[in-house]
This record gives structure tokens, sequence and C-alpha cells, in this order.
């Protein structure tokens, strides 16, 4: 069968939904971008309907699959050797416009060469992300002054200007419509409080066969520095723990050693690399 794609979500599911579970730490953003979808509708991330797809050789079970919420990159689980053209003739075929995709680093490379060969355009590493799962939390000893404090609809404001923030940090784009109000319809926003005031924020995404992943984690600049970001990253990985998750995993950008080492000390133990190519043509 090669490559099958679809704007269905649940085909989609019924298709590549066991394979997926199969992994889901490596899968987590694949499970939870399904999982808003399903729960929130095709609209969740935008106006434009989701792609997704799914590698099905002859007389063999699903050993890959995909999906790309435009506008942002074709996301991948590992691909099958020599899938990677058959997909992007595949895409190109579909009339698809992608902005870049989302990888190993290998397989990254080989869909982007694939697919700036059928396009002619070029490919340019955007982020090198690195994924963590919690082996045991361990809690900064001593932490910063304050606590922890799940947000509600009265933050709304500060979180909704926090998550653009971040956006513009990392240089993505800002936060799709909606994404705080989601997020706080199942107490998914955590806020470090000290003397009443918020100085730090984490998330949590919706647990997914089994495995819950935070972020985002955002701190503001001035107030940086106090370990309040390893706080409240510990806090919302304990009320993962505590809601019932087998594995509690993040991403981290590989170029900002000083995440890294915070989320390190916190327990959190390296499980694979990602690149985010940008195309361009």
């Amino acid at each position: 069968m090669g490559w099958t794609l679809t704007d269905n979500l649940d085909s989609y599911l019924a298709a590549a939904g066991e394979f997926l579970r199969s992994r889901p730490v490596q899968h987590t953003v694949h499970l939870s971008v399904a999982e808003t979808l399903r729960a929130r509708g095709s609209s969740a991330f935008g106006e434009t309907p989701p792609l997704f797809g799914w590698w099905n050789p002859p007389g063999g079970e699903v050993s890959a699959a995909l999906l790309q919420t435009p506008p942002l990159p074709l996301l991948l689980t590992g691909l099958p050797e020599g899938s990677a053209q058959a997909l992007a003739e595949a895409i190109k075929a579909g009339g698809t416009r992608l902005p870049g995709v989302n990888a190993s680093a290998g397989d990254a490379a080989a869909f982007a060469a694939a697919w700036t060969g059928v396009t002619g355009g070029s490919a340019t590493e955007f982020r090198h992300d690195r994924l963590y799962r919690l082996a045991r939390l361990e809690p900064p000893e001593p932490g910063p002054p304050g606590a922890a404090r799940v947000a509600d609809h009265g933050d709304r404001d500060l979180l909704e200007s926090w998550f653009t923030a971040f956006a513009e940090e990392i240089g993505e784009m800002p936060a799709r419509r909606g994404a705080v109000d989601e997020r706080l319809s199942y107490g998914g926003l955590t806020l470090w409080e000290e003397d009443g005031a918020a100085v730090s924020l984490a998330g949590l995404n919706r647990r997914c066969a089994g495995t819950v992943r935070v972020g985002p984690v955002y701190t503001p600049p001035e107030l940086r520095r106090r370990g309040y970001a390893g706080a409240v990253t510990a806090a919302v990985s304990q009320a993962a723990l505590d809601g019932g998750a087998d594995d509690v995993v993040l991403f981290t950008d590989v170029a900002n050693p000083a995440s890294n080492l915070v989320y390190q000390r916190l327990g959190y133990r390296p499980v694979e690399d990602r690149v985010v190519l940008t195309f361009s043509g």
C-alpha cells in the first residue's frame, strides 16, 4: 500500500492509532495533537484541515505515521527505509504546501532532500530539540520562595501575554486562538507565585496512552535565575504522576543549556533528539 494520506481523524486513528500508542513517549506530540483535535474539533489548530498519513507496506503493519496542522511543520515518526521519496511525491501530488518538517535528524534530512527535489526549494535548520523522560522526580532543595497554584480564568490575560512572549522568544508563531482556554478547561496550566504575584508558568498536555507532556515552561526574563522554572516544573511533574501518568516527558531546545541542566537536575533523562527544518521556494 505505501503511504495513505487523509484529512479524516477517525480514519487516521483507526489505521495508525495502535502504532502510535506502541511508543507513547516518542509519539507524544502525535498523540496529544490527535487528542486535542478529537476533543476540540478539526479547526482546533486553524481553519485549514489537518493532514494525516501512515505507511502500510504490502502485507505488513503500519510502521510510520505523520500529521500536519497548518501552518506548522510536518511531524513525522521514524521513517521506514526508502519511504521518504514516496511521501514527498504523495504530499506534492495532493497539493499541500509544507513550511517544514519535524523529525529525527536522519529522517528530517531524508525527507527534506526528497521534498526539495520535487519542489525545487531549499531547507534550513530552524531548531534542534531534545526529548526528555522523567526517571525519578527530584524537586529542587531548597526551592525558591512561593508555591504552585493551578491557574484559572481570572489569570487569562496574564497567560495569553506569557504564551505570546514564549512564542516570540523561541521564534515560533503565537499560540493558536483558544489555546489558553483549552488548557484552562482541564487544569492544564500552573503558576508559581511569590507573595501573591505570578512569577513563572508551566503547562501540561492531556494524558495520552499513559503519557503526559510538560510545556510550555516560561518565566519572564527579569525573574529568571531564581529557581522558579525548576520549582513550577517539578510541581506539574508531580501533578502528572499523581494524576496517574505512567510517563512524564518534555522537550527542550538543545541550544539552551540552562534549561537542559534544570530538567536534568529534576530527574529528566534524554530519550531522543529531533530537528525542525524550514522549507523555502
